[in-house]
């Protein structure tokens, strides 16, 4: 849920770049490729109404980059997580059950008492 969330957000906060990105960058490339055809000047009439497929089509690519910065970020999220986790269960002792400690106990008594007889 949190990750669906960060992903909104962060859907909201590239909008600018992404429409940046979408409209100046890379439709220029994608109309040279196809023979210099302008997408959001593509529609199509019927009767009186105007059909603009062209902005679909740009809309489409905007959605796509727009999930796939989300999904590389989530990536990169979730990799820092779970490194920070490992780290963490490296340097944390583990914690010793009341008969290991009882045993540890034992242990330095008996240790204490061999000191004491040398």
């Amino acid at each position: 849920m949190v990750n669906l969330a960060i992903g909104v957000i962060i859907g909201e906060a590239f909008n600018k770049i992404v429409s940046f990105l979408v409209n100046d960058m890379t439709m220029p490339m994608i109309e040279l490729l196809l023979g210099g055809i302008d997408f959001s000047g593509l529609s199509y009439k019927i009767g009186k109404a105007d059909v603009k497929y062209g902005m679909f089509i740009q809309t489409v690519v905007d959605f796509l980059i727009i999930t796939f910065s989300i999904f590389l970020f989530m990536k990169v999220l979730n990799n820092c997580i779970t490194l920070k986790k490992q780290e963490e269960k490296k340097e944390a002792p583990p914690a010793l059950t009341n008969q290991e400690e009882l045993l540890m106990e034992i242990f330095d008594l008996l240790k204490k008492q061999q000191l004491e007889r040398e």
